[in-house]
């Protein structure tokens, strides 16, 4: 098999478009930069949203011509990845091969933007979300790396090959190059070989995978501590508040690169320590759903017993799952009840981010809490004779879901680079994972000679983390408008 260009075929007649389509918006949009400089008051005209648009004259018609541009650049680029998925690899390049494995991530994204926009109305602040261009950018990067990810771990539908899988002949070769024919595979590297010789377009994909099972949890679990905390510290006040606040700060006082090193080195872990801060950091969010459901049904002890009892129940088998883990200090579940065993690196990176997370979420349930149980709603909850905790889970806690479910989707970021950050030094996760971070610094070794092993997995990152912040920022532009 030949080796494969990034376009194939195709790009005989669609580079050219791509090159010139974007040469006119690149040279448009610097005029009309400078137009904006000189153009008349009379011309600018404000719209709803605050920002200022030209309505006529050589800015508008350079404004226009920036629009129309831009969406060329989108066709051009859809026609890239549309002609990938229907046309064999060999006319499609690079470019079509990996859009061809990502049929079922386009898929996806369609559905659930075709669903979501035609029931919009009746998802509330989700719904609303398809309002915000930005928001909804950010929602597709987002929803890209985690379809990514389930169609990979779980599925294994994307990744071309065993991303431990080596082909010796392949080491550090370029992007496109074909595996030999005695190797029952895939036939090329798409992305190339790394040092070792692996495919690094498959650890890429497979390093979404590690990604989505332990950023988004492990800052959920850190939001269960936080609101647990943070709620009676700023609803109460007083010595708990200090205490709880005292703590938290001690723990914000240590550098965040220097707490996890601490916590994931082979001699602290060998001591047990992180195991039985697990132990701690995981019941919390079975002590938030105790209290969230007897708050909720205290007047209604006939129906509480059996919704505590049931869900309880469930949630303390994962709980004990969870902390039961072979190859730990902390295993006493027989094989047949525990559900799942996590391997003890993860389970170590996940305690580390939960644990450094905390008190940054519990400053802020703390500081929402001290502002909110002042207004009026709470004093009328007051009056009825509802409970503390009562007023706290179903008062001030709905009322403050706006900066909340924004900071969520920053700390995803947040540990996603975190993730990336342990990855890169070798601390945590094993020496052979796929994981962005591993995989960068295996590249960065040969970078001036061989960029793409490292790039491949850095504009991976640089992309969900991009898709977390817009869409953070398109939920905060919608919040605000409730």
């Amino acid at each position: 098999m030949e080796p494969l260009s990034w376009t194939g075929p195709i790009g005989t007649y669609l580079d050219p478009a791509l090159e010139i389509v974007a040469l006119l918006f690149v040279a448009a949009v610097v005029v009309q930069t400078v137009l904006s400089y000189f153009a008349p008051a009379l011309t600018l005209q404000s719209n709803p949203d605050g920002t200022l648009m030209a309505r006529g004259g050589a800015l508008g018609l350079f404004e226009k011509l920036v629009k129309w541009l831009f969406l060329a650049l989108i066709v051009i680029v859809l026609a890239f990845l549309v002609l990938g998925v229907f046309l064999p690899v060999g006319d499609v390049g690079i470019i079509g091969a990996m859009s061809k494995q990502f049929t079922p991530v386009w898929i996806s994204l369609i559905a659930t933007f075709a669903v979501s926009i035609y029931y919009k109305r009746r998802l509330g602040l989700y719904g609303k979300l398809f309002d915000s261009m930005i928001g909804m950018i950010g929602f597709g990067i987002v929803m890209f790396w985690v379809f990514t990810a389930v169609y990979t771990g779980v599925f294994h539908l994307i990744a071309t090959l065993d991303p431990l899988s080596q082909v010796a002949a392949l080491k550090n070769k370029p992007p496109g190059m074909p595996v030999p024919e005695s190797n029952d595979s895939y036939g090329w590297y798409l992305l190339g070989g790394d040092n070792l010789a692996r495919d690094v377009f498959s650890r890429m994909v497979e390093g979404s995978w590690i990604v989505v099972q332990i950023a988004p949890l492990a800052t959920l679990f850190a939001f269960m501590v936080g609101i647990t905390l943070g709620l009676p510290a700023g609803y109460y006040g007083g010595r708990l508040d200090t205490a709880l606040s005292f703590l938290a700060n001690l723990i914000l006082a240590f550098p965040v690169i220097l707490l996890f090193y601490l916590l994931v080195t082979p001699e602290i872990v060998s001591t047990g320590i992180p195991s039985f801060m697990g132990m701690f950091l995981f019941i919390f969010p079975l002590i938030f759903t105790l209290v969230l459901l007897n708050s909720r049904y205290h007047t209604q002890p006939a129906k509480r017993t059996p919704i505590l009892v049931i869900v309880l129940g469930l949630m303390g088998w994962v709980y004990l799952s969870m902390i039961s883990q072979e190859g730990t200090v902390v295993h006493f579940l027989p094989a047949g009840v525990d559900l799942f065993d996590v391997p003890s690196g993860i389970l170590v990176v996940f305690v580390s981010v939960v644990f450094v997370n905390s008190p940054t979420v519990f400053r802020i349930v703390r500081g929402l809490t001290l502002d909110l149980r002042t207004r009026d709603y709470v004093a009328a909850a007051q009056t009825r004779g509802e409970g503390p905790w009562y007023i706290m889970l179903w008062e001030i806690l709905p009322n403050a879901r706006g900066p909340l479910i924004v900071d969520f989707c920053l700390r995803i970021g947040y540990t996603t680079i975190l993730l990336g950050t342990l990855g890169f030094f070798g601390l945590g996760l094993p020496p052979e994972s796929p994981d962005w971070g591993s995989t960068i610094n295996d590249g960065r070794k040969l970078l001036s000679i061989y960029p793409h092993p490292a790039l491949a997995p850095a504009l991976a990152l640089l992309s969900l983390v991009l898709g977390l912040n817009l869409l953070a920022d398109g939920l905060r532009e919608e919040s605000l408008k409730d």
